[in-house]
């Protein structure tokens, strides 16, 4: 059985002093994930139907976005 990839994100996370306000991940995320305001400001008003495609963070030029994945369960009980 294949694994799922919705909800293998902990986070989704926008540097805004790197981010130059382009558009591209709003315009490349298949869940509209991402929202833009008027200023071009982008925010994350639905992080939870991020698939894990990384599309955005892969087509950020300036490496803006960084999606961190939610650790690994071990198995370990301790």
């Amino acid at each position: 059985m294949a694994s799922s990839t919705k909800n293998r994100i902990d986070s989704i996370i926008i540097n805004q002093e790197w981010c130059k306000r382009c558009g591209i991940c709003v315009s490349f995320c298949p869940k509209k994930v991402f929202e833009e305001d008027d200023e071009g400001t982008v925010s994350i008003p639905r992080p939870e139907d991020c698939i894990y495609c990384e599309l955005c963070e892969r087509l950020c030029p300036d490496l803006a976005i960084t999606l961190v994945p939610k650790p690994q369960d071990s198995g370990d009980p301790s």
